[in-house]
């Protein structure tokens, strides 16, 4: 009964973990044609500002959970007074609380064994959680700018193209760290994904970006190391947490949004003195709704919905299900844009799909 009842777990996290990934596509996808209707009719390119912002939207899982431990404070003491204390308790006005849960403990071994598996591992503490979110943030925040910055010296094709490869840098990752193991069935998924993605944006592709000339290798190098930023980051995660349970989510996302706003401001006089993104900010109440939506909802929400589904499921599997993105945008450019697609294409979208049906058997 224990096996049964283990195996029906797993089976509940992992669907649960498949159905957040595909909430998080649709977001994604939604979130794309409003960047990329800011980038392109608003003319507002500014991959780092956008970035800058959504990152920052993290920080506000801490101003919630400071509102939750407020007024569970505010509660406790009507609570302390509602329930009286055990006479053989040693908490007293003067006591502390440690000796009564050291008794409670002396009797909880027993029950956390049948509850647990024996390798079962405690949650991260504050610290711990803190310097995840760190090291998080430098790195979510590289993959993501220099995707975006990969659009301004390349073309979408090609930073596609090479953005899809996160697929092998985290089978190969995760396989070095012991988080993936790797067999025949995972290598084909991803070779086929690679090869779907390749024909969608090969017969798909957009024109180049605006400063597309002799630097498009400038772009190509951004998304391929995008990639594997992208591999690294989804890895460490899975690798240092494992289990969902194990962490502190707004504290987590909390920590990453500080880390955004305190360590990368330097980023804008930067790049402003060198000329490679001026500062400026929304110049319309539109642009303004813009950038909060796509912050609020492609970043805030569907990070929290992303880290939940990746390790609930597998850093490889997110990855090709995230490769939906692509033939799901394609089916917006359609529908709302006119674009006609050909043969090429359609092959290229069964083989996303299939990729990622036969990644999850």
């Amino acid at each position: 009964m224990l096996t049964i009842s283990t195996a029906s777990s797993a089976l509940g996290r992992r669907t649960l973990g498949l159905f957040l990934l595909i909430c998080v596509v649709f977001i994604w996808v939604g979130s794309s044609f409003l960047v990329s209707n800011l980038f392109g009719e608003q003319e507002f390119n500014r991959p780092f500002l956008i970035t800058y912002i959504n990152t920052s939207s993290f920080s506000l899982y801490l101003l919630n959970k400071w509102i939750s431990r407020a007024w569970s404070s505010s509660n406790q003491p009507s609570t302390a007074h509602a329930v009286p204390k055990h006479r053989n308790s040693d908490v007293s006005d003067g006591g502390s609380q440690d000796e009564g849960s050291a008794l409670m403990t002396a009797d909880e071994p027993r029950n956390v064994a049948q509850m647990y598996p024996q390798d079962a591992q405690p949650r991260l503490s504050t610290r711990e959680t803190v310097r995840l979110g760190v090291g998080f943030c430098v790195l979510w925040f590289a993959a993501n700018i220099t995707q975006n910055a990969s659009l301004a010296y390349t073309s979408v094709a090609s930073s596609s193209i090479l953005c899809s490869t996160s697929g092998l840098f985290t089978l190969l990752i995760g396989t070095f760290a012991g988080v993936e193991k790797l067999n025949v069935t995972k290598v084909c998924a991803v070779l086929a994904s690679f090869v779907g993605v390749y024909s969608i944006v090969k017969h798909g592709a957009d024109a180049p970006g605006p400063l597309a000339t002799s630097l498009s290798w400038v772009g190509d190098l951004l998304a391929l190391t995008s990639a594997a930023l992208y591999g690294c980051y989804t890895t460490l995660l899975k690798r240092r947490v494992g289990d969902e349970s194990r962490l502190d989510m707004p504290l987590f996302f909390g920590s990453v949004g500080v880390a955004n706003i305190l360590l990368l401001w330097p980023g804008f006089p930067l790049l402003h003195f060198l000329g490679i993104e001026p500062f400026e900010l929304p110049r319309s109440s539109r642009m303004w709704a813009m950038v909060a939506i796509n912050a609020l909802v492609g970043t805030f929400l569907s990070d929290y919905l992303w880290l939940m589904s990746m390790l609930m499921t597998s850093p490889l599997i997110v990855t090709l299900g995230l490769s939906l993105t692509i033939p799901l945008s394609m089916t917006g450019d359609i529908l709302f844009k006119g674009l006609s697609v050909s043969l090429p294409y359609c092959f290229g979208a069964l083989l996303v799909l299939g990729a990622f049906i036969v990644a999850n058997l």
